[in-house]
Formats: structure tokens, C-alpha cells, sequence
């Protein structure tokens, strides 16, 4: 209690200056010590922060840690989704496979957290709190010491003084005891200083250790790191096998060329499901492929060719569906049956006036098609030249089925404005497409199988083209091929004629339009109906007609002429 009272006023003496006091530790170890707490400050936050990144249960053993890891109980629900889902199914294999994964993964996580909580959170916990709080405890020591030494001192010294007196009784005894104690505090002082100073010299010497603890943190994290990528690696292609086996893939909106290369077909399952069942229920439907069709309905079919599975029975009641879903695949191909890359020999060839030279330039630019393509335009063709045989029926003429199939075959991705795409893109299309269904027997020559699959029963097309036996002979004269071509062929398109003059109505252009057409012009279906085919393809008309010198009128009136 004493002692405590004399470190009390010899702390209160040097506080308010009247004593001195007495600085043990050098320069150097005074900077030790005030980076002994920054250090404590930074390992004691980065223990925490790091501990909170761990997800397994700390101190546990492997078997405990695994059950509690997010991952184990993700891998679990995995397989056990695999196990309720059979292998049968991809989303089993799947599950299967990930599960398996994610536990492999799970196992690494642990190992990892393991040689982290090892090599890293725990020596920082023991810099953290044992280490640096022992060194500061031995300093808060060393200051206790330090003030005992200065009180003895002090009274040492006070006694010296008052012994020099001469009414002081007995001074040397009471001195002599003052001075022991000065001396005994001064040595205790010195061993704890001695100790304090090795113990901080030790924490400047070990700071190499202690950074080192962080280059742990990261080598581990690269080897986990690595580990964890192989694992997912060597399960990647076993996923892509599993994957690209399946041959129930959806068909809309995939390429061409990817779906009959899964699918091991020559023609496209959709055009193929479609048009055998048109040949059944569709070939005398009135408004064929320009009647649009339920909403809903069309959404089921479309979604039921993705996957596979058909109701034949179901759709032969609704061929307008049926037609709508062939219309939807093809508008829907990332690139046209018919190929961006050879648009512009297509409208090159649409562009020759001599009917004999163009025919010639389409054949050739239809033989320039890639071989799935090809396949699959030939099959089309091959049908629409079958359906125009009941055009008396379904009112579809191979100029109206142009029309509104035309820009599901063939189109550019460029953004056309709207001239263009009215001159260009409608009717050179249309003059594109009416003349190969026109001669599709001379473009495709020979019979075709519809029903490849045998699924319908569908019957085998041979020459039912009108048109075909008025191809022009190689050995004609020229007079006697355009005679024959004058005679035989109708218009390149009177539907078009009427659906332009519709639009030139519709922006005020009626006088002008009544001089173009000729009073004997009769179309087969009306002005408004053929319009309609093309707001059904969503080209949309906008409030930018041409100009009556522009040289979509000049060919309005060249081809009605």
C-alpha cells in the first residue's frame, strides 16, 4: 500500500513538473513501441475480417466442418435432384455432374480454410493478442518499476538533505535503508528494461515473419484457386458431351446448319412437321400463310415443334397455325434460308428485265447456296409450287405466296429506309421468289419425298408445276422463247401492282395513281388484302412516301405498261 502511495505522488510530482522523470527505453525503442499498436490495431482487424471470409466452422474437424460448408449442402441438393430427376433427363445428368462437382469443390474450400486457419488466422491471432499485449504489459511493468526507482531516488535525496541538519536524530540508518531501496528498485528496473528491449528488438527482427503470414494468404489462395479450376475444367466437357448429345434442342431461332447437325436431318424438323401436315388439312385453306392465326395457338404449336412433341390431330384443324409456325422459323433463322451473304446477287438477278437472263442468274445464284440451305429451299419450293396447283381454292397464286413469304427468306440486315424498302426489299423479293415457284420443276428437277420420316403420310410430289412445261427450251429461238414467256406467265406480281397502288391511296396519290393503272388491270385478290400481307411481315408503312418522279413510280409504270 505504501508503495502504491509513493508511485501515486512521484507520478503526480513529474505531472505537474516538480520532479523529474527519469526515460529508460532509447529513441529507437520508443519508435518500437508506438508501432507495436499500430501493428496490434491492423492484425487484430485483419484477423477479424478474415475469419469473417471463412465459411467453415472454426475449430472443428474436417467431418464437422463439411457438413455445416454452403457447398456440401449445395452438392447434396444437387444429387439428390438427380437422383428424383433420372439420368434419363439432361436436367438429371446435369444435376448429377454438378453435384459431383460442387463436392470436389467443397473438399478444396475445406482444405483451403483449413491451411488458412493454420498458417495465417492463427499466428495473427497470437501477434494480435499474446504477442504485442505481452511486450506492452512488460512495458506498462517497466514504467511501474521506473517510477518505484524515482520515488526512492527522491526520498533518498530528500533524506540526504535533512541528515546534513543538525537537530536530525540518528540520520545514517534511515539513509543507509533509503539508498538500498533506491538501489534494489534501480535493478528491478534494469532486468525488465533488458527484457522489454530484447522482446522489441525480437518484434523488429520477426516483421519479415509476420509479412509473411499475408504471402501464405495468397500462395494458398492461387493453389486453391488452380486446384478448383481444373476440377471445374475437367467437368466441362463432360457437360458439352452431355449436352450436345441431347437431340431434343429447340429448333426457332437457332441456325440452320447447328439444328440438322444435332438433329441428324436433312430438312429443318419444323418445315418438314409443317408442310406434311399442310399437304394434309391446308392445301384448299383459303388466305393460306396471309390469314394469321390464333395468338395462343400459334405460341403452343411453335413450342411444341422446339420440343419435339406434336399433336398432329390437335393442328389439322387449324392449318392457318400451322402455316403461321413455318412463317415463325423462318423469320426467326439468325441468318435467311436464302443467305445475307448472297442478298445482293439475289436483287442483282431481280433486276434483269429479259425473263430468259434473269431465270438464268437466279438458277445460278440458287446453285451458290450452302448445301443445308439448298436442301431445304428446294423442299419449300418444292411445296409451294404443290400449293399454288389449288390457288382456285386457297387463292394462293405463287405471286401472293411471294408476297408473304418472300421477306421470311430473304432480307439484309442493313436498315433500309422506307423507299428502299419498299422498291428494293418488297418487290425484288417478290420478283425473286414467284418466278422459282413458277418454274420450280425447271429449278429443282425431279420428284421429292415430303414425308421424310414417314411420320404423315404425305404424298410423293412429281411435275405438278402449270408452268413447267412452258420453260423455254436451250434450242429456241430467241423470238420463239419470248413469245412463248409472253403467252404462259402472268405478271411478274399483280398483287403487287395493287398492294404499291394501295399505298399510293393511302398518301393521297389517287390521280396519279389512276394514270398508272390501266382500266383492264383486274387482280385476283383485292387491294386491301394484299396490303395486309405486308403489315402481317411488320413492315410497317411510315409517313414517308416516295416522290412521283422517284424511281418507284418509274417502275410502277414501265411494269404496268
Amino acid at each position: 500500500m505504501k508503495k502504491q502511495f509513493n508511485r501515486m505522488r512521484q507520478l503526480a510530482n513529474q505531472t505537474v513538473g516538480r520532479a523529474e522523470k527519469t526515460e529508460v527505453l532509447s529513441e529507437d525503442l520508443l519508435q518500437v513501441e508506438k508501432r507495436l499498436d499500430l501493428v496490434k490495431q491492423v492484425s487484430h482487424s485483419t484477423h477479424k475480417k478474415l475469419n469473417a471470409c471463412l465459411q467453415g466452422q472454426q475449430g472443428t474437424d474436417m467431418e464437422k466442418r463439411s457438413k455445416k460448408l454452403p457447398l456440401t449442402i449445395l452438392a447434396q441438393c444437387m444429387e439428390e435432384g438427380a437422383a428424383v430427376l433420372g439420368e434419363d433427363s439432361l436436367l438429371g445428368k446435369m444435376l448429377k455432374l454438378c453435384g459431383e462437382t460442387e463436392e470436389k469443390l467443397a473438399q478444396e474450400l475445406i482444405q483451403f480454410e483449413y491451411q488458412i486457419e493454420r498458417d495465417v488466422v492463427e499466428p495473427l491471432y497470437v501477434l494480435a493478442e499474446v504477442d504485442i499485449p505481452n511486450i506492452q504489459k512488460q512495458r506498462k511493468h517497466l514504467a511501474k518499476l521506473v517510477l518505484d526507482m524515482d520515488s526512492a531516488r527522491t526520498r533518498y535525496q530528500q533524506s540526504s538533505k535533512s541528515s546534513s541538519h543538525p537537530s536530525t536524530l540518528q540520520p545514517g540508518a534511515k539513509s543507509e535503508s533509503l539508498r538500498e531501496e533506491m538501489e534494489e528498485t534501480a535493478n528491478r528496473m534494469e532486468i525488465c528494461r533488458d527484457q522489454l528491449s530484447a522482446d522489441m528488438y525480437n518484434f523488429m527482427a520477426k516483421e519479415i515473419d509476420y509479412a509473411n503470414y499475408f504471402q501464405t494468404l495468397i500462395e494458398t489462395q492461387a493453389e486453391y484457386h488452380r486446384k478448383s479450376l481444373e476440377i471445374l475444367h475437367s467437368v466441362l466437357p463432360q457437360i458439352k458431351a452431355h449436352q450436345e448429345a441431347w437431340v431434343e434442342k429447340p429448333s426457332y431461332g437457332k441456325s440452320l446448319e447447328e439444328h440438322l447437325t444435332i438433329s441428324g436431318r436433312e430438312i429443318a424438323f419444323p418445315i418438314e412437321a409443317c408442310v406434311t401436315m399442310l399437304l394434309e388439312c391446308g392445301m384448299q385453306e383459303e388466305g393460306l400463310f396471309r390469314v394469321a392465326p390464333s395468338a395462343s395457338k400459334l405460341k403452343k404449336l411453335k413450342a411444341s415443334l422446339d420440343c419435339g412433341v406434336l399433336d398432329v390431330q390437335e393442328y389439322s384443324s387449324d392449318p392457318h397455325a400451322i402455316a403461321g409456325a413455318l412463317k415463325s422459323y423462318l423469320r426467326e433463322l439468325p441468318d435467311p434460308l436464302m443467305t445475307t451473304e448472297l442478298y445482293d446477287e439475289w436483287i442483282q438477278a431481280s433486276n434483269i428485265q429479259d425473263i430468259d437472263k434473269r431465270l438464268q442468274a437466279l438458277m445460278a445464284t440458287c446453285e451458290k447456296l450452302p448445301t443445308d440451305n439448298l436442301n431445304n429451299f428446294r423442299y419449300l419450293i418444292k411445296f409451294l409450287a404443290k400449293l399454288s396447283e389449288y390457288q382456285d381454292a386457297n387463292k394462293m397464286t405463287p405471286g401472293n405466296m411471294a408476297i408473304v413469304l418472300g421477306p421470311n427468306l430473304l432480307w439484309t440486315h442493313n436498315e433500309p429506309n422506307m423507299t428502299e424498302m419498299m422498291t428494293t426489299v418488297s418487290l425484288q423479293i417478290v420478283g425473286i421468289i414467284e418466278p422459282i415457284i413458277q418454274h420450280a420443276d425447271w429449278f429443282f428437277p425431279g420428284e421429292i419425298e415430303f414425308n421424310l420420316t414417314g411420320s404423315y403420310g404425305s404424298p410423293i410430289h412429281t411435275n405438278h408445276n402449270s408452268n413447267y412445261s412452258s420453260m423455254p427450251s436451250p434450242d429456241m429461238d430467241q423470238s420463239d422463247r419470248k413469245q412463248q414467256h409472253d403467252q404462259s406467265r402472268r405478271p411478274l406480281s399483280v398483287a403487287t401492282d395493287n398492294m404499291m397502288l394501295e399505298f399510293y391511296k393511302k398518301d393521297g396519290y389517287d390521280a396519279k395513281c389512276s394514270l398508272l393503272l390501266p382500266t383492264s388491270h383486274s387482280p385476283s385478290v383485292s387491294d386491301g388484302e394484299l396490303l395486309g400481307f405486308f403489315l402481317q411481315e411488320e413492315i410497317f408503312l411510315q409517313s414517308h412516301p416516295p416522290t412521283p418522279n422517284s424511281s418507284f413510280t418509274v417502275w410502277i409504270a414501265r411494269h404496268l405498261a
